[in-house]
């Protein structure tokens, strides 16, 4: 009991002990809490795939000089004459003076690589015109060896030729609209190589074509 008179008194004493409200001050705004400021981190966006050959995240690596000489011999059969001549200058070190390899993509290694896959491709190329077994040609192991004039390879028969040499070069294989446009390539040089009398030309620029593709030797 007097718990509860002592409770009521104090309540009496605060409600006396309570200012008047001016009339002629504004009314009193409810209390706000003003929000904790957050300070993110920057974030780098991720980059736009279309920029990278549809690649997000590491930028593609080229392959090694050693790893080159083995493709190259993997996909033609063929060695590169130059390529040890040349490995410095392609990027290989020679702990003398380099003691680190170079993988850099750049002109240089584009030039050379070029030449190479010329002197590789026109001799495979050559060989394959006079390979009677059809399952031991290179460059054209999808062409029929009754077919000996060029032009007279099919649309569907280039096509199926190009997938077996680009799984063969890239490990992926051409398809839908950039497949139309390698057959379609393909069909120039035919006619062209055909009407030139220099047959190996065709396959050869089309093996040229796949060893110089960022495909070949990127990863």
């Amino acid at each position: 009991m007097r718990a509860t008179l002592l409770a009521a008194a104090a309540l009496s004493l605060a409600a006396c002990t309570q200012k008047p409200v001016d009339p002629g001050l504004p009314a009193p705004t409810p209390a706000q809490l003003d929000p904790v400021p957050v300070n993110h981190p920057s974030i780098d966006p991720l980059p736009d795939p279309e920029a990278q050959g549809g690649h997000i995240g590491r930028a593609p690596r080229r392959i090694s000089v050693a790893q080159l000489k083995a493709s190259i011999l993997t996909t033609t059969g063929r060695q590169w004459s130059q390529i040890d001549t040349l490995a410095p200058s392609l990027g290989k070190a020679d702990f003398a003076l380099v003691n680190a390899e170079s993988t850099e993509a750049n002109l240089v290694f584009a030039k050379f690589l070029e030449d190479g896959a010329r002197e590789v491709c026109l001799a495979a190329a050559a060989a394959d015109l006079t390979q009677t077994d059809q399952a031991q040609r290179v460059l054209s192991p999808e062409v029929p060896v009754s077919i000996t004039d060029l032009t007279k390879i099919d649309a569907a028969t280039a096509k199926k030729n190009l997938v077996t040499l680009s799984t063969r070069f890239w490990g992926q294989p051409l398809s839908g609209a950039e497949l139309d446009t390698w057959a379609a390539t393909f069909a120039t040089l035919a006619t062209r190589a055909q009407a030139a009398g220099q047959k190996r030309q065709a396959f050869g620029a089309i093996c040229v074509a796949l060893m110089t593709d960022p495909r070949f030797f990127t990863y």
